[in-house]
């Protein structure tokens, strides 16, 4: 069975943030990281080498496959943040609405500029799903 290819790292994800270029690209991660850490209550750690992730999610498959990811978290990359895990609860929708221009495919959320979205609405996304997402939920696909 294929393993997961994104693992928790032992990089301090403020240190990685703040070594991001340009400097809008690190200050923009290391906003992030004290919003999600607020809204979720726990300290970020790095999943792999560029994701930033709070909590742990275990997932099985219906084909059987198994394992644990993030259950919120976030991107600083260059072209604007990347949001993971805020679109499956129940307000997902009418935050998403009121967050500010981004866009959306699969489990993400793109955002050009961080400083274009109102950061309440933000926090608030943030943490009913990080709230709503289980320690262990089956995929019935």
């Amino acid at each position: 069975m294929a393993e997961n290819k994104t693992h928790v790292t032992a990089v301090d994800p403020a240190t990685y943030l703040a070594a991001l270029t340009p400097a809008r690209r690190a200050s923009e991660g290391q906003a992030l990281l004290e919003l999600f850490t607020r809204a979720t209550g726990v300290p970020g750690r790095m999943w792999g080498p560029s994701m930033v992730g709070f909590g742990e999610l275990r997932y099985r498959y219906a084909s059987g496959r198994e394992g644990v990811s993030m259950r919120v978290g976030f991107a600083a990359r260059s072209t604007g943040p990347v949001l993971y895990g805020l679109r499956e609860h129940t307000h997902s929708a009418a935050l998403l609405a009121r967050l500010g221009p981004h866009r959306e495919s699969a489990g993400c959320v793109y955002l050009r500029r961080l400083g274009d979205c109102d950061l309440d609405v933000l926090s608030e996304l943030c943490a009913r799903s990080f709230a709503a997402r289980t320690e262990f939920e089956i995929d019935p696909g």
